[in-house]
């Protein structure tokens, strides 16, 4: 990806963040990225195209820092040893909540495209590919670490832990939730739904 293109999809995830969808206004994010509204339509063509190529590069950009390579300054997100799902799991879903400006603005919006498909489906199909790619890395985990669970107690455990992540992240940024409180929580539900897979298997 070039620097510019990167640059514009950068600001264009500050922007969402700051104004939501409806405060994208290509002038503005021109500014933000510091280019011309004219280079911003040769590589986006569009305004929707901006906001299906942001909604990927947010995609991308999370699976950096909660990835396996992912980098964090904090003990608790040690990488655990790849024979560890369920410690591997915690990590993947404990790096959503953590309190650095990359991690806050990514989160917040993602949170603001998926507020946007509830009134407008231009973007519907994208973010259901992303949630259901993000949900199934969960699976994969789950599954690996509850091996004879069955298959659609496996899917229905990810998709619990995925709404509740976004659930709680939301509250996080908006400061009803202390973010250590947070992470408390998402790992008491990791921990009940393994706790609920292994138990299908006896």
């Amino acid at each position: 990806m070039s620097d510019r293109r990167r640059a514009i999809l950068e600001g264009a995830a500050r922007v969402i963040a700051r104004r939501g969808v409806r405060g994208l206004r290509v002038s503005d994010l021109a500014a933000e990225a510091g280019v011309s509204t004219a280079l911003i339509y040769y590589h986006f063509k569009d305004r929707t195209g901006i906001l299906r190529h942001a909604l990927a590069f947010i995609s991308d950009r999370a699976d950096r820092y909660t990835g396996a390579a992912g980098e964090v300054g904090a003990a608790p997100f040690a990488a655990p040893p790849a024979a560890d799902p369920r410690r591997l799991l915690e990590r993947i879903l404990l790096l959503e909540f953590q309190d650095l400006p990359e991690v806050r603005e990514n989160s917040t919006a993602w949170g603001e495209l998926r507020a946007h498909t509830i009134f407008d489906p231009e973007l519907r199909d994208e973010l259901t590919a992303a949630g259901a790619a993000w949900a199934e890395e969960v699976a994969d985990l789950l599954a690996a670490a509850c091996p004879a669970a069955p298959g659609a107690a496996v899917t229905a455990a990810a998709e619990r832990l995925t709404a509740l992540l976004e659930g709680l992240s939301s509250r996080w940024l908006s400061g009803l939730l202390p973010v250590g409180h947070a992470r408390d929580l998402m790992r008491g539900a990791i921990g009940i739904e393994i706790g609920r897979l292994r138990s299908l298997t006896t």
